[in-house]
């Protein structure tokens, strides 16, 4: 049976494959509970594992599946006049990005975009970030096809728009599905090859369901303030790694 769950898992090791699983759970759980963290917390540990030319694009796919879910379970609550201009604005960034995505250091996008996260936590958000759908997908979009996981970049759109607890989450789950579906698509037309990762990916996004489902019963048991003091110290603590990340990349050169 384990060499059976290896073989499908990417020829993983039996313990390997389960510590894949458990952390698309812990990742789904987390973002769907607290609103940000896991995709990038997933992205470090695949980061370890996998194979750097076939780590964004398949990290894109399952958070593509991890993010659809979390559309679909909080549904009704999505905030939706913001949705078709940040759309558009990944259309274009993605397309942006795919054209000098192997031109970019990785480096410079983390510290970038860590600095510009606790920033937007410390201070006031800039206002753009609520009246500048458009431009927000655009740069977020841009970044995650060499970084992967914006979604920090994303919810500080979101918090901008000071949206109950359950709405945030529906709204920032919703943009991050339109963002990881036309990343997912760029890779393809670039070249990548899902074929031999989708036994991976699929049972990833089976875990990041479960995830996702065990999340959302402590989000309805959460108050708005309780959740956003969670939110600012998860987006801080991930940036703050982004960041050291980052730099120790950039020095290691």
């Amino acid at each position: 049976m384990w060499d059976q769950l290896g073989a499908i898992m990417g020829g993983f090791d039996p313990l390997v494959t389960v510590g894949l699983l458990l952390a698309s759970f812990v990742a789904s759980f987390i973002t769907v509970a607290f609103g940000i963290g896991g995709g990038a917390l997933l992205l470090a540990i695949m980061a370890s594992l996998m194979p750097p030319a076939a780590l964004i694009p398949v990290h894109g796919m399952v958070q593509l599946g991890s993010n659809l879910f979390r559309a679909l379970l909080l549904g009704l609550y999505v905030h939706w006049p913001p949705v078709l201009a940040f759309a558009v604005g990944t259309a274009v960034g993605v397309g942006l990005g795919g054209m000098v995505v192997i031109n970019l250091p990785p480096a410079v996008v983390q510290i970038g975009v860590g600095v510009f996260v606790i920033w937007s936590v410390l201070l006031r958000p800039p206002a753009w970030l609520s009246a500048q759908p458009l431009l927000t997908g655009t740069i977020s979009s841009f970044l995650t096809m060499f970084f992967g996981a914006t979604g920090v970049f994303v919810a500080n759109f979101t918090k901008s728009l000071r949206l109950p607890r359950q709405e945030h989450v529906a709204t920032h789950g919703t943009l991050m599905t339109l963002q990881h579906l036309l990343k997912v698509v760029a890779f393809g037309l670039l070249g990548f090859a899902f074929g031999p990762w989708l036994g991976f990916i699929l049972a990833m996004i089976v875990a990041g369901f479960l995830g996702t489902v065990t999340g959302r019963l402590l989000l309805t048991r959460m108050s708005d303030h309780g959740f956003k003091r969670a939110l600012d110290v998860i987006l801080i603590l991930v940036s703050l790694r982004l960041i050291w990340t980052g730099l120790g990349d950039w020095l290691g050169r």
